[in-house]
């Protein structure tokens, strides 16, 4: 796996995982909540061991190919954050905003959740450039 650091992918995980706790909690949890049309008591009926549980097996499974990428060519931190965060603009954020054109969701909902996605992958290469890949 070119080396990738273990630490630095579970960090990164967390980090990401934390970003997500920040933005759709207290950042943009109500802004984001009224555009999807919930409501509190709709989100407290949901299984959210499943939903973190998940969530966070996906925010390592990320980490695991970001780190394994950057270790793959060795970058400097410039770059690896250049990598990271292009990453979700560049095919992230497309395949959102693809997906929100067609099922018509607002852009106000766009941009809650592609800033996500940017701040998620600029967060976890960060990580990697402070403990390594």
């Amino acid at each position: 796996m070119a080396n990738a650091n273990l630490l630095a992918i579970l960090v990164a995980a967390a980090a990401g995982f934390l970003v997500g706790g920040l933005w759709y909690g207290p950042l943009f949890g109500k802004i984001w909540m009224a555009e999807n049309g919930f409501t509190e008591e709709e989100l407290k009926k949901a299984n959210m061991l499943k939903i973190y549980g998940l969530t966070f097996a996906f925010s390592v499974l990320s980490a695991v190919f970001l780190g394994h990428l950057l270790a793959f060519f060795d970058t400097n931190m410039r770059a690896t954050l250049m990598i990271s965060a292009g990453i979700a603009l560049g095919y992230i954020v497309p395949a959102i905003g693809t997906n929100y054109l067609f099922a018509r969701k607002s852009g106000k909902l766009f941009a809650i959740d592609a800033g996500y996605w940017v701040v998620f992958y600029a967060a976890m290469g960060l990580v990697f450039v402070l403990l390594g890949t």
